[in-house]
């Protein structure tokens, strides 16, 4: 009966002491942010200080990564999602020859190793013009997100009645409306997961920033690398890697609840 009394007590515990511990490095990232890392004429290293992130809008390097991230980011949710949903549609509700077959090549796609991918996408972006852009590089994390999103939508359009479907051609309504104006409301949890792991893709990935880039393009991954040198400024090191955080915090919160029922697959 103790034992039993004690055990509310003790998992409270539990879920307090590792929240700390996988805390400690936001808590000492953050710490650091504010300090002075490297000698300077106006204070003293050590002291705290509101440079290191004022330094990040006036660098025009940091500031053009930041917008470069954020460029990647909207760009594969447009174009991700929109293509998504009509193969999602597809897989779903259409019988075709090879559908198991084409969907599983698209998963295997997804499980490949960018980097294997990244000589023969260097050598077509050349030919198209697109690299060295910003819109060449979100067009190659396309190529990663997309599969993914094709799998996360068609589980939640699999999970709605076909009936939904067949009353609305009674009614009139083409194959392209019932997409648009009569699933789309009801997966929104899963377009959310979807637009999620796009948003997660794209804003730390580097291995195509840093083939299909020179000087132009280059997102917060890189510029967080670049810092690096002879002499790095940790704080201003910290400072950036916490802004970096901030629009997926921001994304978190706004789509906390779409988030919260998009993961539990199939139930929408």
């Amino acid at each position: 009966m103790t034992f039993t009394r004690c055990l509310p007590t003790l998992k409270t515990t539990s879920l307090v002491t590792f929240v700390l511990f996988i805390s400690l490095p936001l808590i000492q990232m953050t710490m650091i942010s504010f300090v002075a890392t490297l000698p300077n004429p106006d204070i003293e290293v050590g002291k705290l200080t509101l440079r290191n992130y004022s330094a990040i809008w006036t660098d025009p390097s940091l500031r053009a990564a930041f917008g470069n991230s954020l460029a990647y980011v909207m760009i594969n949710i447009c174009i991700t999602v929109p293509v998504a949903l009509p193969a999602a549609y597809a897989f779903a509700r259409i019988s075709f020859v090879g559908d198991k077959h084409l969907f599983l090549a698209f998963i295997a796609l997804r499980v490949t190793p960018p980097v294997v991918l990244t000589l023969p996408i260097f050598q077509l972006f050349s030919e198209l013009g697109v690299v060295n852009s910003v819109f060449g590089i979100a067009l190659a994390h396309c190529l990663f997100n997309l599969p993914i999103s094709i799998w996360i939508l068609q589980g939640f359009i699999a999970a709605i009645p076909k009936e939904m479907d067949e009353t609305a051609f009674l009614d009139g309504y083409s194959r392209r409306q019932v997409i648009w104006k009569f699933l789309l409301p009801l997966i929104m949890p899963g377009v959310a997961v979807a637009a999620f792991f796009c948003f997660m893709f794209s804003w730390v990935e580097v291995v195509f920033a840093r083939i299909l880039t020179s000087t132009n393009g280059k997102p917060i991954s890189m510029a967080i690398n670049a810092l690096f040198g002879f002499q790095t400024d940790i704080g201003l090191v910290m400072a950036f890697t916490i802004a970096s955080m901030i629009p997926g915090a921001i994304l978190l919160f706004v789509m906390r609840n779409h988030l919260s029922r998009g993961f539990k697959i199939g139930k929408v």
